[in-house]
């Protein structure tokens, strides 16, 4: 080898630690940068030469900079990171619904229920005041609009989750598109025999994308030869080299809300994600809110009809001159348990009293409904004509298929008893609550516009209170409807069910940040940047660039010397 052979080593090795020192400077300004993977020189041994029968080295060459990444973790990571966004999410959405249900505070449905009946024990005490009968509607029109309340806040919540599905979408396509450029980018700059390197800056960028993607929904990566990445969800590409699929947003009405599913749009199949934000709202929106909203509904139905049930049985400190039914019926010769009620009436009776108020006499008639589904079932029809025959009243029934029943005379009233088919309830006659839902319950304006009508006998009008004494104690009476469960059982048990499940919820989301965070450790370990060991490198690199320089220092005063001879 020649002194020029000698200074070209030379040469190779202050250019690969000078690029080795470049590299180490490239990671200790990205010591906190999020995202950053550690890159990593690699140096290899150059060609060597024949001298004679000699092969002699020529030095050191920079083969290629990598990034110091383990993909199996990456992919577990991702993985992780969609389970703790599902989550988190679900544990959100858990701890607004116990906010909105106050279970504990001064505002809840539990002290209104409580307050309701108990003003129906002051009755019992004070049977004939009519501003106490009038404290008891108030009481039942606060517990009403407690629940009207708590209902609304729970669908705006679930039209924020429904808000944040749509604009998912965007977010998606998006990342999906980002992707896209990158690979084409890393292809393009890792292509062919040009460099044995990693895009190193552009690979940091996508591994972020995938990650930010990976948040939203789950996906399975997977690197092709080409350095591009091909993504996948459930099965179904979202990005394969050079082709991406975009996802829409359809929408479908859902109790009320425009509910939105994701599409991908060149097969039109839904995303149904397992993991990820997505997975999260739509278990949001669907099974913690919607469920809720469910029950809820359930819980204002079974209070509406099984108190109605009871407080149309009763009568007031006076009778109708008049009453028109809440609810009609969608066919007049239908069954009545057949005819499109909100609450579906059963085989059984009532009866209506008719007083004349100037002899004080009461005549009670018996009307029965039967609903056996033996022969011929009773229908509004069949009903009104019963009525109609009794005297001192008519019925008739109006275009909407509601019932009315008038007194012939100002000198007769009416009311009502013993109704064991719930019929009354069902039409709402002679009740208490209005509505079927928690969204539209309320009390009747009947009773808000004359409290006198509250039915508290159950021997004729302004009787006795025994009726209002099996009202106050319905909180607590078992329903057969409800398989022995009582009111009181119903509220505890639809709030500890959210109680409940938040407590998993949070107990999920806390697991899923602890196993994130030690694969987030583990990849810190391999990927992060550590300035110590960077240090140690940095000051290796700078020794062997010190020793180069020295070794041309001297193959320059060798030259010196032979060109001097």
């Amino acid at each position: 080898m020649s002194l020029f052979g000698s200074i070209q080593m030379a040469s190779n090795a202050l250019k690969a630690n000078d690029i080795a020192l470049q590299v180490v400077g490239q990671n200790i300004s990205n010591a906190n940068t999020p995202g950053y993977i550690r890159e990593e020189v690699i140096l290899a041994t150059a060609p060597t030469q024949q001298l004679g029968t000699l092969q002699l080295g020529l030095g050191v060459k920079v083969e290629a900079v990598v990034q110091k990444i383990d993909l199996f973790l990456e992919q577990r990571l991702r993985g992780a990171v969609s389970d703790m966004s599902d989550a988190e999410t679900q544990e959100s959405y858990y701890a607004q619904l116990e906010g909105v249900i106050g279970e504990l505070s001064d505002t809840d449905l539990s002290t209104y229920l409580t307050d309701f009946f108990s003003s129906i024990n002051e009755v019992l005490n004070q049977p004939e005041s009519q501003s106490v009968r009038n404290l008891a509607v108030l009481s039942g029109q606060t517990l009403t609009e407690g629940i009207n309340h708590m209902a609304e806040q729970v669908i705006n919540i679930r039209e924020d989750v429904n808000d944040q599905i749509i604009e998912m979408a965007d977010d998606v396509n998006n990342l999906l598109l980002e992707i896209r450029e990158l690979n084409l980018k890393i292809a393009k700059t890792e292509a062919g025999d040009i460099s044995n390197s990693d895009a190193v800056g552009l690979r940091d960028q996508r591994l972020t994308a995938l990650e930010d993607l990976a948040s939203k929904l789950d996906i399975n990566v997977r690197e092709q030869s080409n350095g591009m990445v091909a993504v996948y969800h459930d099965g179904d590409y979202l990005v394969f080299d050079e082709s991406v699929r975009q996802i829409d947003v359809i929408l479908d009405s859902d109790e009320g809300l425009n509910a939105a599913s994701l599409h991908i749009s060149e097969s039109d199949k839904v995303l149904d994600p397992s993991a990820g934000e997505l997975a999260g709202l739509l278990a949001s929106r669907d099974d913690i809110l919607g469920g809720f909203l469910d029950t809820l509904d359930g819980f204002a139905n079974t209070l509406a009809f099984e108190f109605n049930k009871q407080f149309s049985k009763g009568q007031g400190l006076s009778g109708f001159q008049d009453v028109t039914s809440e609810f009609g019926v969608t066919a007049t010769d239908q069954p009545l348990n057949d005819a499109g009620l909100d609450f579906m009436p059963v085989n059984g009776s009532f009866q209506i009293m008719v007083t004349q108020k100037t002899t004080g006499q009461t005549l009670t008639h018996d009307i029965f409904v039967d609903l056996n589904g033996i022969g011929e079932d009773t229908s509004m029809d069949d009903l009104i004509t019963m009525i109609d025959d009794i005297d001192g009243i008519s019925a008739s029934v109006d275009l909407s298929g509601k019932l009315t029943i008038l007194s012939d005379s100002s000198d007769h009233e009416f009311a009502f008893a013993d109704d064991t088919s719930g019929v009354l309830a069902a039409l709402g006659v002679n009740t208490f609550f209005s509505g079927s839902s928690a969204r539209d319950i309320g009390v009747n304006n009947v009773l808000v516009k004359d409290p006198a009508l509250f039915a508290a006998s159950s021997g004729g009008i302004g009787h006795d209170t025994d009726n209002a004494v099996a009202l106050a104690a319905l909180i607590d009476t078992p329903l057969e409807s409800q398989n022995g469960a009582s009111l009181a059982v119903l509220y505890d048990r639809m709030t500890g069910e959210v109680a409940q499940s938040s407590a998993v919820a949070q107990s999920v989301a806390d697991g899923a940040r602890v196993f994130e965070g030690t694969l987030r450790g583990q990849k810190l370990s391999i990927s992060g940047v550590s300035l110590d060991e960077e240090a140690v490198r940095m000051m290796a690199y700078q020794r062997a660039y010190q020793a180069a320089a020295r070794f041309i220092a001297t193959l320059s005063e060798l030259m010196d010397l032979t060109v001097s001879l």
